[in-house]
Formats: C-alpha cells, structure tokens, sequence
C-alpha cells in the first residue's frame, strides 16, 4: 500500500507540473494571439495609408489640377465682366 501511496502522490506532482505548464502555454498563446491581432491591425492600418499616399501619387496631377482651376477661372471671369457690363448699363440707363 505505501508503494501505492507513493504512486498516488507522485502522479497528483506530476499532474499539478502539467497543470503548471498547460496554464502558462495558454497564457503565452493568449499573448501571442493578442501581439497577432495588433500587428494585422497595424498592417491594415499601413495598408490603408500606403493606398491613401498611391491615390495622391496617381492622382489627378499638378498640372491636370492648375489646367482644370484655370478652365473653372474663364468662365468665373466671363460671368464677373458680364455683371460688371449690365451693372453699367443699368445705370447708363438710370442716367438718361
């Protein structure tokens, strides 16, 4: 019965160290699960901004941009003259 004994409390040890390592291996995984969510996160993250800065680098470009302010620019300045010019005329008129 001792030589049982002796087993019984080797094996709950034995048990315990197991339990000891199985505890502290689910709380490296839960560790590293958790480092593995912010790097895919930070990895989206710099992907997300690596396609913002190719949009602004393929983007419309300087001089398409400078080309469409100015064709915007003609139009805005036709309109200015042309208020200006009735302006005028309205009061020419008022004068006669």
């Amino acid at each position: 019965m001792s030589d049982t004994a002796s087993e019984i409390t080797r094996l709950r040890a034995a048990l315990a160290a197991e339990t000891v390592r199985a505890q502290a291996a689910e709380t490296e995984l839960a560790q590293a699960r958790a480092l593995a969510s912010c790097s895919e996160a930070m990895i989206q993250e710099l992907k997300l901004e690596i396609a913002k800065l190719r949009r602004d680098k393929y983007g419309i470009s300087s001089e398409r941009r400078a080309r469409l302010i100015d064709q915007l620019e003609l139009p805005l300045e036709e309109l200015e003259v042309s208020v200006l010019i009735k302006r005028f005329l309205a009061s020419t008129c008022d004068q006669l």
